[in-house]
């Protein structure tokens, strides 16, 4: 078991938000960074963002399928004569049909705008990613600068190593891009 960090020999910078077990206070604190976000974002969504939401995660439940059940199987007994003592009000089941075609087309717009708003979301994330990975690039090829250097001044021979010569170069993220486009068009057109 890992022992608790002393609040006096801590770092200004060191997060003080305490860790759960087993996890680092900085892993702690990003997750509560997330969830406080997310508790942010939800609680700005919009009135039809909300009932968007909300009426996609009814759909997607058993309660939905269950309602379902009941009210389509009540119907179809009752108009095709199982119940004897309430006369059919729609016997070719015409009614019933139109009902559910409205029904599947309200729903499905209404998932589609919940998916848009998740698309939304998990592009923001991609960026984030993007960046934190451009971000951490960068510093990985200052530190094997930095190391190369102090190499140099202990005279450690490090220009036999071709690769190294290659991860010291920054990485251009809009060339990287290209490439993968232009990859991407090659295989399309072939």
């Amino acid at each position: 078991m890992n022992p608790k960090p002393d609040p006096e020999t801590m770092d200004s910078a060191t997060p003080t938000t305490p860790a759960a077990e087993g996890l680092a206070p900085a892993l702690a604190r990003n997750i509560e960074a997330l969830v406080e976000r997310r508790k942010r974002d939800a609680e700005t969504a919009s009135l039809e963002e909300r009932t968007a939401a909300a009426i996609s995660r009814f759909a997607g439940s058993m309660a939905f399928v269950y309602i379902h059940l009941a009210f389509f199987g009540a119907w179809i007994a009752l108009n095709l004569g199982v119940v004897t003592f309430i006369k059919a009000f729609d016997p070719s089941l015409v009614i019933l049909a139109m009902f559910a075609s409205v029904e599947a087309i309200f729903l499905s717009t209404f998932v589609l705008i919940n998916q848009n708003r998740m698309a939304d979301e998990d592009d923001a994330r991609a960026d984030l990613d993007l960046q934190v990975s451009l971000l951490n690039e960068h510093e990985t090829t200052k530190l094997i600068k930095l190391i190369e250097e102090i190499a140099k001044r202990l005279d450690v021979d490090t220009d036999a190593d071709d690769e190294l010569k290659e991860l010291k170069r920054d990485v251009a993220p809009e060339a990287v891009l290209d490439k993968i486009e232009e990859v991407g068009e090659r295989q399309t057109r072939s």
